[in-house]
């Protein structure tokens, strides 16, 4: 039987629990949520009939925060109650059969990103289990990724029909015309829909520097955005060198 390796953005499914329980300042709503999530770490287990898991927490402070001072700056903090009591949301990720790995400084993303492409390298099947569109450009047949909340798959159909581009543009679509959820700047007066058809008409960026069809206006913005492409370009994109100090053993399910 081959293995298969679940990877859960902790807080991605922790605060979408949390967010739906009516009273938040209670430690009611933290004990309901850890018993939420105890129950869809089993349900995904069992959907993916994983042989390896693990849930992965952000580190504080990590590098976009040094590269980008604006990085997340309009963000809501956790929730206080919820934050002072995450060791009741940890255990009951592990009281699954579970490991839970909170970095020091690196994010989330970043980790997962990293432990999909060692694994997928190594013939593991790999499934992200996250709402987070940052993972969409590693989709691939050995990595693939599930919306627990919306129970479905991510395929590359659905990301065309959204974003209106391909997989492999992705990074370069949110950096042309930024990502409010993270506070990337992207290119000032590129937004969205131009972003998309200019990628559309060229490819890439390379292509749309030198594209001689682009309006005056959008040449001006863009040559004058490169700059800000690059810094947003550098914080769209999830790294894959994060040192691990475990391997895939370590991470096998244990119940």
């Amino acid at each position: 039987m081959s293995n298969t390796l679940v990877l859960i953005d902790a807080l991605n499914l922790v605060r979408r629990i949390f967010a739906i329980e009516p009273n938040q300042e209670d430690i009611t709503a933290v004990n309901n949520t850890a018993q939420r999530v105890s129950s869809a770490v089993n349900k995904l287990l069992n959907l993916t009939s994983a042989t390896h898991a693990i849930a992965v927490f952000d580190g504080d402070g990590s590098w976009r925060y040094h590269y980008y001072d604006k990085y997340k700056v309009a963000r809501k903090p956790m929730p206080e109650i919820l934050s002072s009591n995450m060791q009741i949301i940890e255990k009951a990720f592990e009281e699954t059969g579970i490991p839970v790995y909170r970095p020091d400084h690196d994010e989330a993303d970043d980790v997962i990103a990293t432990l999909a492409t060692k694994a997928a390298a190594a013939n593991v099947n790999v499934v992200i289990a996250s709402t987070d569109k940052g993972f969409f450009p590693h989709l691939s047949s050995s990595i693939r990724i599930y919306d627990y909340f919306k129970k479905t798959w991510i395929d590359t159909k659905q990301i065309k029909d959204k974003f209106k581009v391909e997989k492999h543009q992705l990074t370069e679509l949110w950096a042309m015309a930024g990502d409010k959820t993270n506070d990337v700047p992207g290119i000032a007066g590129i937004g969205l829909k131009t972003a998309q058809r200019l990628l559309y008409e060229c490819g890439d960026f390379e292509n749309i520097l030198a594209y001689k069809s682009l309006k005056p206006g959008e040449k001006q913005k863009i040559h004058s955005g490169v700059d800000d492409f690059i810094t947003s370009k550098n914080l769209v994109s999830l790294r894959t060198d994060i040192h691990l100090g475990f391997n895939l053993q370590d991470l096998r399910v244990t119940r």
